[in-house]
């Protein structure tokens, strides 16, 4: 009973190969890499997720704008009101 988590059956022809946590360096090329992949990454969706989101708030606002007309009274229909 001496096995552990990873090790409890043995596949045959699979072969595994990792490296010990305390050997990893977490954050190697986070800088270097990381920050050119952010902004490639950005110019890549910006024009798919951008689109929708720009008409989609130009119908809002429009919405919006034509409901806040609709909504005020006209001072002409109330001109003999006493």
């Amino acid at each position: 009973m001496g096995k552990h988590f990873g090790e409890l059956a043995k596949i045959r022809g699979l072969i595994s190969y990792r490296i010990s946590p305390y050997e990893q360096r977490a954050f190697a090329g986070a800088i270097s890499n990381g920050l050119p992949n952010i902004f490639r990454r950005f110019r890549e969706c910006v024009f798919r997720v951008a689109p929708p989101f720009i008409i989609g708030y130009l119908v809002y606002n429009g919405v919006e704008t034509e409901h806040r007309r609709l909504s005020r009274k006209n001072p002409a229909d109330f001109e003999n009101d006493e």
